[in-house]
């Protein structure tokens, strides 16, 4: 195999955790928005006994089928999709002499950390007009600035892995602190109850834990872009497609369209399992909503033990046949899921057992998914930039990131349809009326999903990759790969025999 030359240092496994920060802060104030900006702007009864202002109209005033607040969150997301590959194109043909990434990352913390606050800091304690502008204007502004700071940071995964190995553990680390943050961002379920019992109101006791959480992450966030020295890593030529050309020549890319179909199966699935679990716990098993944390804690927990082994089985496996099996891995989970939702089990020691059926089988499919994917878009991508000689890094991210929030946008359409089959939906109340045939209906539609996905990933070409971007250093990687048949490949050669040069050629 050719040693190929890198540019830059490689980073050191303590640098690799001060990257790695990065995602446990901007995790923590996505998490937030995913986790409470319903919770907080559209209170369910409960929640208003227990002290919850309404800012906005409730129930589905829109059509008779969308709230509010879902208009604002669809119309930002609108916003999003210029946004991503604007950001995206302006970070990869920045010139500044700090790097193409860090300067984006730095300048968008703090603003990201403050407008994340103000979000839920609606002016009028009444339902208003003024709130419903205050929320638009920040649910763009919280868009912009995680963009700002995400596509950046995403298109270093790729630079500074200069190595698979690199790569890997990269990827490892930031799936791991994307954990934590998550975790940290559902603290305010404990807290911020503490908080109400010294005093507080129910809307200040969270706004006293978003600030507590958004100083957090904003440290995190900036700590990477002041011990990080860019242009110690990374050496590349800036980009000079405008951002139309470089979208379009990142879609070209029948391998990377191919990962993205899968990707978005992936969080149709991945989405309606979240989005879904309390209400599985609810209504499914009829147990203690509770119960819902610890489920989501224990899967958590018990994925990360699975991490340190990632990287060996893709050296044993590769990494297209661990995401598939990752893919029908979950497919068995949500098969245990439907079958929560039968008379017998609800309410009974078995509900539980079930329960933590659910934890173990999806725990290490969770692994598998949660490191690999993208390491995968950082293999396409600089395979590219070595066909092409463009480094459009960001470009490639910012449509994985589309890809994301499109499926997490159909799957909240798709579960808010499937979940109140058999019910009658109150359109002037915020809660959502599941129903034990709606809820299976839901882990039916997160099978098939999964299993489209893994299909999906079938014609990803991973030896045509891997032969391009292949180095001296990664030669325990390609073992798995070398007698692996790509699909429409008519012969198999072995990769040592090939080299660089007529992959690059093979591509072109």
């Amino acid at each position: 195999m050719e040693e190929t030359k890198t540019t830059g240092k490689r980073l050191t496994k303590k640098q690799i955790w001060i990257f790695a920060l990065g995602q446990l802060g901007w995790s923590t104030l996505s998490g937030i928005i995913g986790a409470w900006l319903v919770t907080f702007y559209l209170p369910t009864t409960t929640d208003i006994e227990a002290g919850a202002t309404q800012f906005i109209h409730p129930g589905l005033v829109i059509g008779g089928f969308l709230t509010i607040l879902g208009l604002i969150t669809a119309l930002s997301r609108i916003f999003d999709a210029v946004t991503d590959p604007l950001i995206a194109s302006l970070s990869d043909r920045s010139k500044n002499k700090r790097g193409r990434r860090i300067p984006f990352m730095q300048y968008s913390a703090i603003p990201l950390a403050i407008v994340t606050v103000l979000l839920f800091w609606a002016p009028v304690n009444e339902i208003s007009a003024l709130n419903i502008v205050w929320i638009s204007v920040f649910v763009i502004l919280f868009y912009l600035f995680m963009t700002m700071y995400c596509t950046p940071y995403n298109a270093l995964i790729s630079e500074f892995g200069k190595t698979q190995e690199d790569r890997m553990a990269i990827s490892t680390a930031i799936s791991l602190t994307f954990f934590g943050g998550t975790l940290l961002a559902y603290t305010p379920f404990v807290f911020a109850g503490v908080l109400r019992g010294m005093g507080a109101s129910f809307a200040m006791s969270y706004r006293i834990m978003f600030i507590i959480l958004a100083a957090i992450a904003a440290v995190c966030m900036l700590l990477p872009t002041f011990l990080l020295k860019e242009r110690d890593f990374v050496d590349t030529v800036p980009s000079n497609a405008n951002m139309f050309k470089s979208l379009a020549a990142t879609f070209k890319n029948k391998d990377f369209d191919v990962f993205v179909g899968s990707d978005i199966m992936y969080w149709v699935g991945l989405t309606l399992f979240q989005t879904g679990l309390p209400f599985f716990v609810k209504v499914s098993m009829q147990i203690d909503e509770s119960f819902t944390m610890y489920f989501l804690g224990g899967m958590t927990v018990l994925s990360a033990c699975f991490y340190p082994f990632v990287t060996k089985l893709v050296k044993k496996f590769g990494k297209k046949k661990l995401v598939i099996a990752g893919f029908l891995g979950l497919a068995c989970a949500y098969v245990i899921t439907a079958l929560c939702n039968i008379p017998a089990i609800g309410g009974t020691a078995i509900a539980y057992v079930f329960g933590v059926l659910i934890v173990i089988i999806a725990a290490f499919p969770m692994a598998l998914l949660g490191i690999i994917p993208q390491s995968i878009v950082a293999d396409i991508a600089e395979a590219e930039g070595i066909v092409t000689g463009e480094n459009r890094e960001g470009m490639f991210f910012a449509a994985r990131t589309f890809a994301m929030k499109f499926g997490q946008s159909l799957a909240m359409l798709l579960f808010t349809s499937l979940a109140i089959i058999g019910a009658t939906q109150d359109a002037s109340s915020n809660d959502i009326t599941a129903t034990k045939l709606g809820m299976t209906w839901v882990a039916i539609t997160a099978i098939v999903f999964c299993i489209l996905g893994a299909v999906v990933l079938f014609f990803y070409k991973e030896k045509k990759i891997m032969k391009i971007i292949a180095k001296e250093t990664d030669k325990d990687f390609m073992v798995a790969i070398e007698a692996e048949k790509d699909p429409g490949e008519a012969t198999v050669e072995a990769t040592s025999e090939e080299t660089k040069d007529e992959a690059v050629k093979e591509e072109k």
